[in-house]
Formats: C-alpha cells, sequence, structure tokens
C-alpha cells in the first residue's frame, strides 16, 4: 500500500525564527503569530482529503500539527525522527555569532557545502536521511490513496524531500526555504518521488 501524496508542513513562527537564531533541537514555543499561523493553516487544509498526521515531537510542530488536527478530527502521532537538525552548541545563536564562534565549520556551509551544524551537531544530509526514513515508512504504511500530513521543520524537511527525489544537498539552495506554515506536497513514485507543489501557503 503506498500514500497517494504527503503534505510536509512547516511548524508556526517562533521568535527564535524571528531573530534568525539556530532553533536545531531546542524546544522553542510558537509565539503568538505562530500560533496565528497554526489556526490559519488548519482552515487552508480543509478538503486535502488528509487521513493522518505525523508531527515533530518538538513543541512548536507539535502544536502546529494539533491546530491542524482539531480542525480535521483527527489525532497526531509524535514522531522524534522529524526533528530538526541537531545544531550542538549553536542553538541560540545568530548565523554572525555562528561565524565568529566556529568559522572553519561554518564557512563551507555559507559556502553551500554540507558539514557539522556545529562541532556536537549533525549534518544536514544526515538529518535529511532520518527524515527521509519516517516519510517512506508513513507513505508504505497508509491505505491506498490517502494523503499524510507530516508537520516538521524547514531544514530537514527541505533537504529530506531532496533525497527522496534522488537529489543531493548540493541541489539545497535551488529551493528557497520553507516559510513559516507553508507545505509543499510530494507524490511517492519509482525510482523517485515527485515534487507536486513547493512553498503553499
Amino acid at each position: 500500500m503506498t500514500a497517494h501524496q504527503l503534505i510536509l508542513l512547516r511548524h508556526g513562527l517562533t521568535d527564535w525564527n524571528h531573530a534568525r537564531r539556530f532553533q536545531g533541537q531546542a524546544d522553542v514555543p510558537l509565539n503568538e503569530v505562530g500560533l496565528a499561523q497554526a489556526a490559519t493553516v488548519a482552515d487552508k487544509l480543509l478538503g486535502q482529503g488528509i487521513a493522518r498526521i505525523f508531527s515533530s515531537d518538538l513543541q512548536r510542530a507539535a502544536v502546529t500539527a494539533q491546530s491542524v488536527a482539531a480542525r480535521l478530527d483527527l489525532p497526531v502521532q509524535l514522531d522524534p525522527r522529524l526533528q530538526e537538525i541537531n545544531v550542538g552548541t549553536w542553538a541560540g545563536l545568530t548565523p554572525d555569532e555562528v561565524a565568529q564562534q566556529d568559522p572553519d565549520l561554518w564557512e563551507p556551509l555559507r559556502a553551500g557545502q554540507d558539514g557539522r551544524h556545529s562541532s556536537t551537531g549533525e549534518t544536514a544530509t544526515g538529518a535529511g536521511r532520518r527524515v527521509a526514513a519516517a516519510l517512506t515508512e508513513y507513505a508504505e504504511n497508509a491505505v491506498d490513496g490517502e494523503s499524510v500530513l507530516v508537520v516538521g521543520h524547514g531544514l530537514t524537511t527541505r533537504v529530506a524531500s531532496l533525497l527522496l527525489m534522488g537529489l543531493d544537498y548540493g541541489h539545497a539552495w535551488s529551493f528557497e526555504g520553507l516559510g513559516n506554515c507553508h507545505w509543499l506536497v510530494l507524490r511517492p513514485a519509482q525510482p523517485h518521488w515527485r515534487l507536486v507543489t513547493y512553498n503553499r501557503s
């Protein structure tokens, strides 16, 4: 059995998003704007045929998912595999602060190469593979024709989608980052998944 499509939704806005601080797996809550975005996107996702909802267990994603779930009268299944990339000691820092603290790690990333996000963090590809494995499992376990909603995070959602489409991290910067409470739609296929829509709101 295979899902018809997976709708991958990024969580609503947080104060750290607004300040351009690395969040990673820090459990930062939605701010007032993010809560309003979550309520609005719930209405927009009506009529998409969503039958199941999965979410990262970090509260900014889980609260966004619960807002949609309440509107659709569906449960939310939390999955820690959907968490954002682990940025280790960079959590809470701005890009300028990271550049000062870890220039040897930051410069290759800024140039578009993959690498560890801090000495204790993950690579984007490693984090993307973690999320892609979860998405593949959801698709394979769905009833044929189902639409599955997955609420997660910006970087890992983008990189996981690229990997499922047969692309590597080198293509990541060809895609604009997902906006808060924006979504993309992927359709499982062989040999690679297909992108149906991107950065929709």
